[in-house]
C-alpha cells in the first residue's frame, strides 16, 4: 500500500535527517590524565567547553583506578595523555580510561598522545630486541581506541603499526613560526641537524624558511676509539638553528652547538619537539654554549624553566584543539600539516 504524501514527506526527511553526517555527530567530551592536564585545560578553552570530570588514583598495592564522573553514551570522546612522567603508569591510566568510556558506550574515543612515547623502540636494532613501539600501538587498539592524535612520531612508519586512524601532526609550522618571530636575522642562518636521522625534518623546516643547512655527521675513525664530529655545511659568521624531534639526555644537542661554535657560529639556538629532559640534562644545558634551546609543551616544561633560563616553549595546544575540532565535525586536518591555526 502507497503511504499518503505526507506520510512519503516525513519518512524522507527522518531519512535525511539520519543520513546527514551533522545530524549524527555525537556530542563532544575531553578528558585528561595525570601527565599533562595543563595542556589539555588549554585545549578545552579553546574549543569552549568544559573538561570532563574524570578521577585517576592508586589503590594501597599502587594499582591504577579510574573512574569517569559524567555519562559518555553515545559521546565523542577525546583523552589527553602525554607520555612524559611515570610513563608506564601514565599509559596503563590512558588504557584505563579508554576501556571505561568505551563499555560506557562512548560512540567513539580517540587517544590524545602528544608524545607517543617507545617511539624510538621502533626497529630491532640486535637479535632479540622487541619492537615496542609494535606493542604499544596493538595495546592501545585493544584498550578499545578509534583514533589517536599524535606530534612529531620519531620515525612515521610508526603509523602502520596500527590497525586504528592515526593523525601524526607536525610541529613545523609553529617551528617555523617562532623563528620568524624571536630571530631578528633568521633570512641570514642556518639550519642544521645535529645527526644524520633527522635530516628530513630539517630540510623540511629549511626548504619553508628558504635558508641555507647544515649537517653534522658522526663518523668513528678507528675501533674502540671516540665518534668524531663532521660539519657538512658552512655556518662560519652565521646564526645555527639545530632541529631535532627529542632530546633526552642532550648530549648531541649540546655537543652539536659546540661543534657549531667551533666552526664559526655567531649563535647557536636548538629547536626541539619533545623536551625530555632526563637525568642531568638541565644541568648540561646551563653549562652549554647554546644561546637558547626552544622546546613545544608536549611535556609539561614549568618546573625545567624555573631552573634553566634557556629554556623556552611553544604552545601546541592550539593545533591540538584544532584537530580535535576537525575530528569532530569530519572535515580535513590536512590543513594543520602546514600551517599554524589563528
Amino acid at each position: 500500500m502507497k503511504p499518503e504524501n505526507g506520510q512519503e514527506q516525513t519518512e524522507e526527511k527522518r531519512k535525511g535527517s539520519f543520513n546527514h553526517p551533522s545530524a549524527r555527530m555525537p556530542n563532544i567530551k575531553v578528558f585528561t590524565g595525570s601527565s599533562h592536564p595543563e595542556i589539555a585545560k588549554k585545549i578545552v578553552a579553546r574549543l569552549g567547553i568544559n573538561l570532563g570530570r574524570a578521577t585517576t588514583k592508586k589503590f594501597s598495592n599502587k594499582e591504577t583506578n579510574v573512574e569517569i564522573g559524567e555519562s559518555v553514551r553515545g559521546e565523542d570522546v577525546y583523552i589527553v595523555q602525554s607520555g612524559c612522567g611515570e610513563i608506564n603508569d601514565n599509559l596503563m591510566e590512558l588504557f584505563i580510561m579508554i576501556n571505561a568510556c568505551k563499555i560506557a558506550s562512548a560512540s567513539r574515543v580517540t587517544a590524545v598522545i602528544p608524545c607517543f612515547p617507545y617511539s624510538r623502540q621502533d626497529k630491532k636494532e640486535k637479535s632479540r630486541a622487541p619492537i615496542t613501539a609494535k606493542l604499544l600501538a596493538n595495546l592501545v587498539s585493544v584498550a578499545g581506541a578509534d583514533h589517536v592524535i599524535t606530534i612529531d612520531l620519531h620515525s612515521s612508519q610508526i603509523q602502520g603499526f596500527f590497525n586504528i586512524p592515526v593523525d601524526n601532526l607536525y610541529a613545523e609550522p609553529a617551528i617555523t613560526k617562532w623563528i620568524k618571530e624571536n630571530i631578528p636575522d633568521w633570512k641570514s642562518s642556518v639550519m642544521v641537524s645535529p645527526d644524520a636521522g633527522g635530516v628530513k625534518r630539517m630540510t623540511a623546516i629549511a626548504d619553508r624558511l628558504d635558508i641555507d643547512f647544515a649537517i653534522i655527521h658522526k663518523e668513528r675513525e678507528r675501533a674502540n676509539e671516540g665518534d668524531s664530529t663532521v660539519l657538512v655545511g658552512s655556518v662560519k659568521n652565521r646564526i645555527a638553528i639545530m632541529v631535532d624531534d627529542l632530546a633526552d639526555t642532550c648530549d648531541t644537542i649540546v655537543k652539536g652547538a659546540e661543534a657549531l661554535y667551533e666552526a664559526g657560529a655567531v649563535k647557536v639556538y636548538a629547536i626541539l619537539t619533545h623536551g625530555v629532559f632526563a637525568g642531568n640534562a638541565i644541568e648540561k644545558i646551563n653549562k652549554s654554549c647554546l644561546e637558547g634551546i626552544v622546546v613545544t609543551n608536549t611535556i609539561p616544561q614549568e618546573a625545567n624553566m624555573k631552573t634553566c633560563p634557556k629554556i623556552q616553549t611553544i604552545d601546541i595546544s592550539v593545533m591540538l584543539a584544532e584537530a580535535i575540532r576537525r575530528t569532530h565535525y569530519a572535515e580535513s586536518v590536512s590543513y594543520l600539516f602546514t600551517n599554524v591555526p589563528y
